[in-house]
């Protein structure tokens, strides 16, 4: 009988507004919209001594701006340098701003059941590229940036959708550190202008 499940979908005592609540989020957004950045002021960008290199960032979750599902930030390499070498799920925009140099792509084998599990293949690809360029970094790929110029900076900004992470899937790896990445210091405009001083 159809309703022979009742006894069991009649169960339980918890209660809540659950979708109330998503009604009256839709309404306050407008309100909490209003007091969000969609400008945001180079003094405003914070400036981040990471894993993956010297970043100052543009748009991030944590930065209070209009931006729903993007995170970008510029980094700078310093002259030889590279930056660290990391794996993400997500795909990966890249503009080259300044400087020329290199990437060294490995692709990963993937199998996603109950589990998750990647594989990195054998080959490694190299692709060159110079100010103007645009690199595409695809979904699971081990990569990392060169700076092939002895004397001059690249300026690379980064463009990754953030909505992997809000589906359970932030698959962050960091495989190798950037050279320059010292957890005691701070960096600011000052130390960057030092950085960009070093020679190869």
């Amino acid at each position: 009988m159809a309703w022979g499940e009742s006894k069991t979908w009649l169960r339980g005592k918890a209660t809540g507004k659950l979708y109330q609540d998503l009604l009256d989020d839709a309404a306050t957004q407008p309100a909490r919209n209003a007091k969000r950045k969609k400008i945001v002021h180079p003094d405003e960008m914070p400036w981040e001594m990471s894993r993956q290199g010297l970043l100052k960032h543009l748009l991030n979750e944590q930065m209070n701006t209009r931006m729903e599902t993007v995170d970008a930030y510029m980094e700078i390499i310093p002259p030889g340098s590279r930056s660290g070498k990391h794996r993400h799920l997500a795909e990966e925009c890249v503009y080259v701003l300044e400087g020329r140099g290199y990437d060294l792509h490995q692709d990963c084998d993937v199998e996603i059941t109950d589990t998750y599990h990647w594989k990195a293949q054998d080959e490694i690809k190299r692709y060159e590229w110079e100010a103007g360029d645009v690199i595409y970094i695809p979904p699971n790929t081990i990569h990392h940036h060169f700076n092939a110029s002895p004397d001059k900076p690249v300026r690379l900004i980064s463009a990754i959708n953030r909505i992997y992470r809000h589906c359970g899937l932030n698959d962050l790896e960091q495989i190798e550190d950037a050279p320059e990445y010292d957890p005691s210091v701070v960096l600011d405009a000052a130390t960057m202008e030092r950085y960009l001083k070093r020679k190869a």
